[in-house]
């Protein structure tokens, strides 16, 4: 019998029911996952690893409306979309306060769930190196995470006060306890329904913003130098962008034009010409930031969106080819720029 339905009760336990029954309705869920244990005392990390994808999907289609409408349609047209990968932003620097530095933060978190960054990516015009951390047991059907990792000390002495000061107030979302699970999750490659459950929320509470309300002249600052340091002054670690993978991005994206959708006006492709890519421009929130008086002042800044990838198969393996491509990438992650 399917485990599906535990994955669900699983994915529940943190979301609530209704948007684990929605999840269930419109994210296609690896068939391949039924391979792999489920029990009360054994729960094999790839369920846990799919879990933690749903939840963020979720998070993150709650946060952009053309995200949650984008996704109905096409339940409504009878297809469930393809969760090709998340991505998040962290910053390479030695004061992020109770966190360990820039991707160590999520290293301990993906490896255990069988993740293995599997490639970088020099994003230089951005000052980012991206990292794509790919689930080694279903690689082509749990969806990846690509990290952009920020780097400040590529920039002006006063920028990178400026992060000090923005970082330091960052708090460490999992404690011992869950880190001892993580550990043996990555000896044992299983933990307990109980730890699962245990573990999952914070899993999730790990992908949001970590440090305190920033200052407007601090977000300005950041601003000035960097898109990117800056959007994560307001958004911290959350997804920034979550993909659907298609079979024919071409058609999707005529589709979305005919809708009059806020989409990217071209596609990326790859250099192998394999990967293509295009996005939502990115939707807009409200951040308090705090005034000079040092009062919460509400702002409008950039959130995320949603993007669309087409993968072909790789001639050489006679498997879908899973790469990014840095250009892609530079290319997608200037969605959130406020410029935009």
């Amino acid at each position: 019998m399917s485990a599906v339905p535990h994955l669900f009760s699983l994915v529940a336990s943190t979301v609530g029911q209704p948007a684990a029954e929605w999840l269930q309705r419109h994210v296609d869920v690896p068939r391949g996952l039924d391979d792999f244990a489920w029990s009360d005392t054994a729960i094999h990390r790839a369920w846990l690893a799919e879990a933690l994808g749903l939840c963020l999907f979720h998070s993150l289609v709650r946060a952009v409306p053309d995200g949650r409408r984008y996704v109905e349609e096409q339940a409504a047209a009878g297809r469930k979309v393809v969760f090709d990968h998340g991505a998040f932003r962290t910053v390479d620097w030695h004061e992020t306060g109770e966190l360990p530095r820039g991707r160590q933060a999520f290293t301990r978190i993906l490896e255990p769930l069988g993740f293995s960054d599997v490639r970088t990516y020099a994003l230089t015009k951005l000052h980012v190196t991206g990292w794509a951390f790919r689930q080694m047991d279903l690689p082509e059907d749990i969806a990846q995470f690509f990290v952009a990792e920020f780097h400040p000390g590529r920039l002006s002495e006063t920028f990178q006060a400026t992060v000090s000061r923005v970082l330091a107030s960052s708090r460490d979302p999992l404690d011992s306890t869950h880190l001892s699970i993580l550990r043996r999750l990555r000896s044992t490659r299983h933990c307990s329904l109980e730890e699962a459950t245990q573990l999952l929320p914070v899993l999730c509470r790990a992908f949001a913003r970590q440090h305190g309300v920033v200052s407007e002249a601090d977000y300005r600052q950041l601003l000035s130098e960097s898109e990117s340091m800056a959007w994560i002054a307001t958004e911290g670690n959350s997804f920034n962008h979550l993909t659907d993978r298609v079979d024919d991005l071409q058609t999707v994206v005529e589709e979305q034009i005919r809708l009059e959708r806020p989409i990217k006006d071209s596609i990326e492709v790859s250099t192998s010409g394999r990967v293509m890519q295009t996005a939502y421009r990115s939707c807009t929130v409200i951040r308090d930031l705090l005034d000079d008086q040092g009062k919460l002042q509400p702002h409008a800044v950039p959130g995320s969106f949603v993007e669309f990838i087409t993968r072909k198969v790789d001639p050489d393996t006679g498997t879908l080819d899973l790469n990014f491509d840095s250009n892609n990438a530079q290319g997608i992650i200037r969605m959130t720029e406020t410029k935009g």
